[in-house]
């Protein structure tokens, strides 16, 4: 049963339009304090309420915030957080359920809404669809009256907690000191929380993009605009530089030279040092998704170590590394889970296990990436008018067939609608990068023919 309200990632769309509005805010929060009222007979579930800096932040945490006091919770609000801080806290609180709003990586004017369980994992497709089910038919959520309505307070030390619970994550034995860092917080929801966590750690930090304004998250800044970081890096002559979104799940790290060090690879080094300081416990399993490059997996094959594929989105890397008992997983987008510390993907801790793996190697993360080498690989994205299956649309799947064939075994292509937007996802990789650009060029064009 297909989904109509939730994503890959939550609930996402353009602020105070269908459904990223206040009504439907109060009733998610309304269906989500039900459920988790029916699934464990708590009569007042405590539910963590984060968001980031968009202007359209405080009407929807106010809106949601109402759902839960309307249906008798209780409600949180940290003020601006990071996501993977919503996630933790939940579970440091012992809350029934957590809430992040924020569209991550989008324009300002996007909103979105993500919602974690009491231990701070993103729920599940089925969950997600019995939620929808009640805010789409709220008659069939209760309302309760007179004293069984819920309160709400804002709670800026949440804040603290997050800090001291990331510091540790960084293994004692080292040191940031004399590392000169530049970090770029999206004018998100990091812009607080990053500079102290790596000042307090011993570094040296530089910041940009940490005056958010309401209209100036992503805007030219962030893990999407690399090229802001990099020029920081070489300006401060720093020794390596982390850009994160706008809600700080995702990270990318620029080297030393100003050069931004590509995802996979990040994920192939990463996947070493955890090998090598016996940190996979049984496991030699890597969690990837379907974007992960051919080359990685040939890399990890030659370190001991397997790749597994999920479908894109780190929600499904944490379901299948609880199925598997892996440890580490990520996508080359920039979201990296390391299980041992966090539950969702969380910038700030991946940079963190970053400059661990310098320190233990001694190296520089381009000196460590050098011997990692990606399969030429090229994304494109295409605005649809609606989503149907490839496989109705004949001059699609015909054209899929043909390229199939045109690359052999040593390539890969693939199609995927956005989970977030309304885009067709373009990708091919081989060996032959000329017949990549070719045959991704063919495969667009078909799209937007079709779909544009």
């Amino acid at each position: 049963m297909a989904r109509k309200l939730f994503g890959t990632d939550g609930m996402r769309g353009k602020a105070n339009v269908y459904p990223v509005t206040c009504e439907m805010a109060t009733k998610l929060g309304r269906a989500v304090t039900y459920y988790f009222q029916k699934e464990k007979d708590q009569k007042t579930p405590l539910i963590i309420i984060g968001k980031d800096t968009r202007l359209s932040c405080y009407m929807l945490e106010q809106a949601f915030a109402a759902g839960v006091c309307s249906q008798g919770g209780n409600a949180i609000l940290t003020g601006p957080f990071p996501t993977p801080g919503v996630a933790f806290c939940v579970q440091s609180m012992r809350a029934q359920a957590g809430v992040m709003i924020s569209a991550s990586h989008n324009p300002y004017y996007d909103n979105g809404i993500k919602i974690f369980d009491r231990f701070g994992h993103k729920l599940p497709d089925d969950v997600e669809l019995e939620l929808e089910n009640m805010v789409l038919n709220p008659d069939t959520v209760p309302s309760p009256t007179e004293d069984r309505l819920g309160r709400a307070k804002r709670l800026d030390e949440v804040i603290g907690r997050y800090i001291v619970y990331a510091k540790s994550a960084f293994d004692i034995d080292y040191s940031l000191e004399d590392m000169r860092v530049v970090l770029d917080c999206a004018n998100g929801a990091s812009y607080k929380v990053a500079p102290m966590i790596f000042s307090e750690l011993g570094a040296e930090v530089k910041c940009t993009g940490v005056t958010p304004n309401g209209q100036n998250i992503n805007l030219g800044v962030g893990s999407l605009h690399p090229a802001n970081c990099a020029e920081k890096v070489l300006q401060y002559r720093a020794d390596i530089g982390f850009s994160f979104d706008g809600d700080a799940d995702r990270l990318t790290v620029i080297d030393g030279r100003g050069k931004v060090v590509e995802g996979d690879k990040l994920i192939g080094v990463l996947a070493r040092y955890l090998h090598d300081t016996n940190q996979l416990s049984s496991s030699v399993e890597i969690v990837g998704t379907v974007m992960s490059n051919l080359g990685l997996e040939n890399y990890l094959k030659e370190k001991g170590l397997l790749l597994f594929r999920t479908n894109v989105g780190d929600r499904y890397i944490m379901e299948r590394m609880k199925e598997s008992g892996a440890v580490f997983g990520g996508e080359p987008s920039g979201h990296l889970i390391f299980k041992n510390f966090s539950t969702t993907g969380d910038g700030i801790i991946s940079a963190l296990k970053v400059l661990e793996c310098i320190r233990y190697y001694g190296k520089s993360i381009d000196e460590l990436i050098e011997e990692i080498e990606l399969y030429p690989q090229v994304l494109k994205n295409v605005a649809v008018k609606s989503k149907p299956d490839f496989n109705d649309i004949p001059e699609i799947s015909r054209e899929l067939k043909l390229i199939e064939v045109k690359l052999g075994k040593k390539g890969r292509v693939l199609l995927r609608y956005s989970g977030t937007e309304p885009k067709a996802r373009v990708m091919v990789e081989g060996e032959d990068e000329a017949l990549v650009n070719e045959v991704c060029n063919d495969l667009v064009e078909k799209v937007q023919k079709a779909l544009g």
